[in-house]
């Protein structure tokens, strides 16, 4: 009997090709879970593009329903799957302070809840899939699912980008690589070397890239504005992530944001730090944009910045500062409040830093990074700094990076941390461990393209798509996913 493989795939569709080719190529028996908008639906229902066994559209199995919550099989499940659901609940950005369209009930939350385990239930109890494939869970109900399947015993095979740029990791889990051999690529001599290594692989030219090009289309955003306008809006009755996202509400909100974003930005320039004079030894602690599953889902008891940023202050040593700086992606967020700014800056000692300033530049200035859940943590060790994570990620385990619980840990873990030097050979190890579990493959120009031919530019998701201009777009990438397929099966050969 073939193998059988259950995808989880969202709005986007940009990796169409990867099914396709694993049903195709490697006659794997494929299923499809879809949490998508009711227009591309329209498009996955008449395709005969990729041969899906089943497919499951999330939404339509997720209604809006006055009966009493059952609680007793949510505690089972919790029980059953490992799982705490109210933890999970609490940072869904739909049910919390995100959502600027609809407020949530608690009973609304917990059937909503109470559908999708029994859906995710009834799936695997009729596929019994051997492996599932997705990318990193960024809503609660799909990393409901990957926790099921975990306490089930399905094989995860979860793609996500490795530190180093354009590098694809294939893993059972979202921070740790499944195998620790690796191959000696690498033996540099200096932090200096692996600076001038690790700079073709730099992020700082990628995020440029990428806010440069998503969103940037003037034509576009007109183009997708008159299609929203003048179309019907089916999602607000049929999706809770739609729930009061009437075409007024968001016109208005969107007037409002807009405003909101060119006054912060304002307040960001005049009063945000862009030079370092360094007059006193000081920490580092680069904010996370939000909302974002770095914190939501893999930091979830550190979602409060602001109570972070707090923590660190008092726990200073005599003589330091903490200098914090803003999220460049915050941009696409209208930035955050100005009274949210404010606030930071009233703290004592602590120095509020503009977006625009390069995180190397502070970190070789810094005497410790701390970080929630961000790559900054691993930076550090580039310029022979060490550093504080809250978030477990695969770069945890490296000697000058120490990994905390609690924020009452902080006062223990920043004085042993000030002591720490970097080994060069943990930053060898670590990149030879990269590089010989991981493929090179550019997925980013892959849903750039993806965005801007379907999506116009980013602007609009709920669109119909054409199957033509899918199939188009499947052979336009036919080599890209010829590889990434190819890579899965070794990944599976391997399971």
């Amino acid at each position: 009997m073939n193998s059988k493989i259950i995808f989880w795939m969202n709005d986007d569709l940009s990796l169409l090709g990867l099914p396709k080719i694993l049903q195709e190529k490697y006659n794997f028996d494929i299923f499809g879970i879809f949490d998508i908008t009711d227009k591309p639906k329209k498009f996955l229902k008449k395709q005969k593009l990729i041969n899906f066994s089943k497919i499951w559209f999330f939404h339509d199995h997720i209604n809006k329903t006055k009966q009493r919550p059952d609680k007793e099989f949510l505690k089972f499940i919790e029980e059953k799957c490992k799982v705490d659901l109210r933890l999970l609940v609490s940072n869904e950005r739909f049910f919390n302070k995100f959502n600027e369209f609809y407020k949530f009930s608690s009973d609304e939350i917990l059937l909503i809840l109470e559908q999708e385990c029994k859906l995710f239930e009834k799936i695997l109890d009729e596929v019994k899939p051997d492996f599932l494939i997705m990318a990193y869970t960024t809503l609660h109900h799909n990393e409901l699912f990957y926790r099921i399947c975990q306490a089930r015993g399905v094989k995860i095979l979860m793609f996500r980008e490795s530190y180093l740029r354009d590098r694809w990791i294939i893993a059972s889990n979202d921070y740790s690589i499944d195998h620790t051999e690796y191959d000696v690529k690498h033996n540099f001599g200096s932090l200096s070397e692996i600076q001038n290594y690790v700079k073709k692989y730099d992020a700082t030219q990628q995020l440029s890239s990428y806010t440069k090009t998503f969103q940037s289309s003037k034509l576009k955003y007109l183009q997708s504005v008159l299609k929203y306008l003048f179309s019907d809006n089916s999602n607000v009755k049929t999706h809770f992530t739609y729930y009061g996202r009437t075409k007024f509400a968001v016109l208005r909100i969107t007037l409002i944001n807009v405003i909101k974003k060119k006054y912060r930005q304002y307040f960001i320039n005049k009063n945000l730090i862009r030079n370092i004079e360094n007059k006193k030894p000081f920490i580092y602690f680069a904010l996370q944009s939000e909302p974002e599953r770095g914190l939501l889902i893999a930091s979830p008891l550190f979602t409060d910045q602001i109570k972070v940023i707090t923590n660190i202050a008092e726990s200073l040593p005599n003589g330091y500062n903490l200098y914090v700086k803003e999220h460049p992606l915050m941009y696409f967020r209208e930035w955050r409040s100005i009274s949210y700014y404010k606030q930071i800056m009233s703290l004592p000692n602590v120095i509020l830093i503009h977006p625009s300033v390069k995180s190397d530049y502070i970190i070789k200035r810094s005497s410790l990074v701390i970080s929630i859940n961000s790559t900054s943590a691993l930076e550090a060790g580039f310029y022979n700094k060490p550093s504080i994570t809250m978030g477990e990620q695969d770069f945890s385990y490296l000697s000058f990076v120490h990994q905390i619980k609690t924020l009452h840990a902080l006062p223990d873990a920043i004085t042993t941390s000030l002591k720490k030097k970097v080994n060069t050979s943990d930053l060898n190890n670590y990149l030879n461990l990269i590089e010989s579990n991981s493929f090179k493959i550019n997925l980013l120009n892959l849903n750039n393209d993806f965005d801007y031919i379907f999506h116009y530019n980013g602007f609009l998701v709920d669109v119909e798509i054409p199957i033509d201009k899918m199939q188009s777009f499947l052979e336009k990438h036919s080599n890209l996913f010829e590889k990434l397929s190819a890579e899965f099966v070794k990944k599976i050969q391997n399971c």
